[in-house]
Parts: structure tokens; sequence; C-alpha cells
């Protein structure tokens, strides 16, 4: 009877009670660790001009290699929804040991690219005076990689087991973690070195490892190690690792090269100067904050579609995607909105000059309304990663990569308006994003999912 009860609590309805109870505790975990790099930013702001527009290409090449732990995430969170939806949580300590040894093999191969072949490619692309600032930074911050993996990879657990309140104790560990250490560390306070931006580095890296912790603590400690078996089982399974396998690469090919593309956009903009840098810097905090929500509801919806594939409800799967849609844009609309209405307030946080704010204030507009397509095309390409079709999902990459290329080419290099028309390619984007998900989820080609 409580083997039956548990499977019970394993399967969702497609109701809005059930979509807030997943996406708003993933909301207030995300929010957290965004509000630690807002404020990361703020100190760097405070310490540079310059190194706060260096924050701006070193934290994007990190987050290519971070989002393809993110990637990994998506196709645990994946994975594990299957198995919840079909009621096989047997499997979940098997899964849980596969993506860890996965992901720990692609962190180090990060690493090591890092220290061994990136030096080469950023030397050509960055400014030279920049240059040693920022390699030396990276050598230190890609060292947290493989903390933030297991981080993601516990995190992936609690969300597909319905779980997702849990969230909570991690991120905020990990975000005090990184507030205290970056203000110790960036300006040398009670008896800590002044190591200035390699401060930021350090900091990040110490709170991504006390995050690793605080997450197999939750595990442990909240009965589901227990529950479930977890840490049981460390034997090889060929069948879900390929399994694994098959639904993660191309999902993590395609985070890495969307990353990679405004990695680009953010070399293009080096040239602009070290105004344009700052500005650009703070949008992706912009990005960062109305993302909170738009990145809830993307998990939301790849949990929810897989585990309604496992319950094999199909028709529910459109329903549930098109609500979670809804709720998704008017989240995003109320936050960019109160950006709107005071973004001077925003802009004076970093400590800049009068001109930084007025030069940033049409940007934001942009950015603004790039971030109401994203909130929409975001639910339908992650209702897709849901189905476990990661190939078309790398397919749609592909097709708005080469499209965005074009634009931001045009306008940064050919004809370069202002910086504010730059960040328009965000609309070009999330656009063909939205249509090409759209368009195959309604086909219910799908439906071939074994």
């Amino acid at each position: 009877m409580e083997r039956i009860e548990r499977i019970e609590k394993l399967k969702v309805k497609v109701d809005h009670r059930q979509i807030l109870s997943i996406a708003l505790p993933i909301s207030v975990a995300i929010l957290i660790p965004q509000l630690n790099l807002l404020i990361n930013a703020i100190f760097l702001g405070h310490l540079s001009n310059e190194a706060l527009g260096n924050a701006g290409v070193t934290g994007v090449f990190y987050l290519i290699f971070a989002v393809a732990g993110h990637g990994m995430n998506s196709s645990m969170q994946s994975v594990f929804s299957g198995y919840a939806g079909s009621g096989d949580h047997n499997a979940f300590k098997i899964v849980l040991w596969q993506g860890i040894r996965i992901s720990l093999q692609i962190a180090f191969f990060f690493i090591l690219f890092t220290w061994l072949i990136a030096p080469f490619i950023l030397k050509q692309v960055a400014e030279p005076h920049a240059y040693p600032a920022e390699m030396s930074f990276l050598n230190i911050r890609i060292i947290g990689l493989p903390f933030l993996f297991m981080f993601q990879m516990g995190n992936a657990f609690l969300i597909a087991s319905l779980n997702s309140r849990l969230l909570i104790f991690g991120f905020v560990i990990e975000a005090l973690t990184n507030i205290l250490f970056d203000y110790l560390l960036i300006f040398g306070k009670m008896g800590m070195p002044q190591m200035g931006f390699n401060g930021a580095a350090v900091a990040s890296v110490i709170a991504e490892f006390v995050g690793m912790l605080s997450v197999f603590f939750v595990l442990i400690f909240s009965g589901l190690k227990n529950n479930y078996n977890l840490f049981s089982d460390f034997t090889f399974d060929k069948k879900i690792s390929n399994k694994i396998y098959k639904i993660s690469f191309p999902l993590i090919l395609q985070y890495v090269l969307s990353l990679t593309t405004w990695l680009i956009f953010y070399i293009l903009i080096e040239s602009k100067g070290p105004m344009a840098k700052a500005i650009s810097n703070t949008m992706r905090n912009v990005f960062g904050i109305a993302g909170i929500f738009i990145w809830a509801f993307a998990g939301t919806s790849n949990t929810m579609v897989s585990n309604l594939i496992g319950q094999k409800k199909y028709d529910m799967v459109i329903p549930v995607i098109t609500k979670i849609s809804f709720w998704s844009a008017g989240f995003c609309i109320v936050i960019i909105s109160l950006l709107n209405l005071f973004p001077q307030a925003f802009f004076e946080l970093f400590g800049q000059s009068s001109t930084f704010t007025t030069e940033g204030l049409p940007v934001i507009r942009v950015v603004s309304c790039g971030l109401i397509f994203m909130s929409v095309a975001n639910i339908w390409l992650n209702g897709l990663t849901g189905t476990g079709k990661t190939k078309i999902n790398l397919f749609i990459e592909i097709v708005a990569i080469l499209l965005y290329l074009i634009y931001t080419y045009y306008f940064m290099n050919i004809h370069y308006v202002s910086l504010a028309m730059a960040w328009s390619n965000e609309f070009v984007y999330w656009v063909v994003i939205f249509f090409i998900s759209f368009i195959y989820m309604k086909s219910e080609k799908w439906k071939s999912i074994e």
C-alpha cells in the first residue's frame, strides 16, 4: 500500500496548482544565485569599471561550461521524470549514479580544455590589456565546475521527484557563502588577502563546493536517500548510461553552441569600448533577474511533459505547455515592468557615472522586449526537451544561431547603429526558437517516442 501511495505521489496532474507547486520553489532557488551574481557585479563595479567589463567576457566564457551541466541537468530531469511517471522509482538510484559519473567526466574534460587550449583562443580575441586578468580569473574559476555539476545532479533529482521545495536550502547556503567570500576576498576584509578580480573567482569556487555538500546533505537528511536507496548501487549500467548519453549530448551541444554564440557577441562588444562592455555585463544581470521565473517554468515544462509521457497521457502534453507559457509570460512581464519603471535605481547599483545610466537605458528597453519572447519560447523548447527528442532541440538551436549570427554580424560590424540595436538580436533568436518548437510540438511527431 505504501509503495502504491509513493508511486501516485510521483505522478503529476495537469492543473495550475501542480504547475506552481513545482515552479515557485525552483523560482526562489534560482532567485538566490541570481541575486548573488548581481551582488558580485556590484562589488566588481565598485572595484573598477574595467573589472565590471572583464566580468562580462569571463562570465559568459564560464557559462558555456556551466550550461553544459545545465544540459545534463535537463536531460536527467527528463529521464528521472519519465521513470517517475511510469512508477518505476527503483531506477532512481541507478540513474543518479550514472548521471554523476558522466557529468564528472565532462567537467574534467572542460577543466583541461580551459587550462590547455582556451589561452590560445582567448588571446586571439580578447583585448591585449584585458587578456592576462581574464585568463587568470578563468584558470581559477573553472576549478568549481565538478562541484557545480554535482550540485545540479542533486537538484535534477529533487525537481523530478516533485521535491522542488527542498532546492531552496542548498541555494541559500551557496549564495550566502559566495557573497561573504566575495566581500572578504575582493576587498581584503577581516584579515583575508585582497585579491581584487580574482577574489570573485575564488569565492565562487568555494561557494560551489559548499553548494554541492548542501544538496547531498538535503538528500540524506530529508529521508530521500533511504526512500529511494540512493548511493547504494555504484555499478555501471550500460542501458541507462546509453539512454542518458542519447538524450543529454544533443542538449549539451545545444546549450554550449548557444552560449558560445553569446560569447562571440560579447567579444564583438569589446571593440566598442569599456562603457559598452560594462553596460552589456549589466544586461547579463537583467537576463538573470527576469529569467528567474522563465527558467523555473521551463524546468517545470520539461518535468511535467516527461512525467505525462511516462504516464502515457499524451493528449495532456500540449495543454500543460500552454498553461505553463501563460504563467511564465505573466511573471516575466511583472519583473521587466519593475525594471523599466525604475531603471535608474538599477543602474545606480553598479556605482558608475550618470553617462552609464543614460547610455544603458535604451539597451534595457530592447532587452526587456526580447525577454517577453523568451518567456514563451523557452517553455515550448523545454516541453520538447521533455519528450526526449533532443536532436530536434539541437536542430532548432542551430537554425536560430545561424540567423542570430548573421543579424549580429551585420549590426555590429557592417552597420553599427547603437548598442541597443545590437542587443535586438535577442528578438531574432527567440522568435525562431518559438516558431519551430511550436510547429514541431503541434505536429505530434514526438509521440513516436518509446
